[in-house]
């Protein structure tokens, strides 16, 4: 899927305030005209609840969400790819609050995979950290790279998905699990 040179990288797209959808394309855009990137594939938009922080305020999380997936093929660093990520957030209006983490955002992109690297850092965690919880990230993930190899246990999105017994894409639930209703 990659060249010489390059790192496949996946990165969870959501917006849940203004038109999401709007916001969902801008990004994908401005994605694909990252430096030594190229933008492989994207999933759809899966509209899901906001998540709110165990104990907040009703509504702080603010509406739904649209949430989407894509796949990069690039020469940037994972450093690097976060420093363009925060960026396009920053373009489509996102104002980002240590206070206010959990709220709601015109566009927040995570980096949750580049490649096999594994990096623990106080602003840099790859492969996210939530993303083996997170059906909402996984779903539109397995749409467009359910093989893909999530390190350091190199379990692959659809089976990350199966042990959340979550629907894979295309209808089907998880093997030995029920779907969501």
């Amino acid at each position: 899927m990659s060249e010489p040179g390059q790192t496949i990288a996946a990165v969870a797209l959501g917006s849940n305030l203004g038109d999401r959808a709007a916001h969902l394309r801008f990004a994908l855009e401005a994605l694909s005209r990252l430096p030594s990137t190229r933008l492989v594939a994207r999933s759809s938009c899966v509209q899901t609840d906001a998540v709110a922080l165990p104990g907040s305020a009703p509504g702080a999380a603010g509406g739904p969400y649209l949430n989407a997936a894509a796949i990069l093929s690039t020469g940037l660093a994972a450093r690097e790819l976060l420093t363009h990520l925060l960026a396009i957030e920053r373009q489509a209006g996102r104002h980002r609050d240590r206070g206010n983490r959990w709220g709601p955002r015109t566009l927040d992109l995570d980096l949750l995979v580049h490649g096999d690297a594994v990096i623990n850092e106080p602003d840099l965690m790859v492969p996210h950290p939530r993303l083996y919880e997170r059906p909402f990230v996984l779903e539109p993930l397995a749409q467009i790279a359910p093989s893909l190899s999530i390190p350091p246990h190199g379990r692959t999105v659809r089976q990350l998905l199966a042990d959340l017994g979550a629907s894979v894409p295309g209808g089907h639930a998880a093997p030995g699990k029920g779907g969501r209703g």
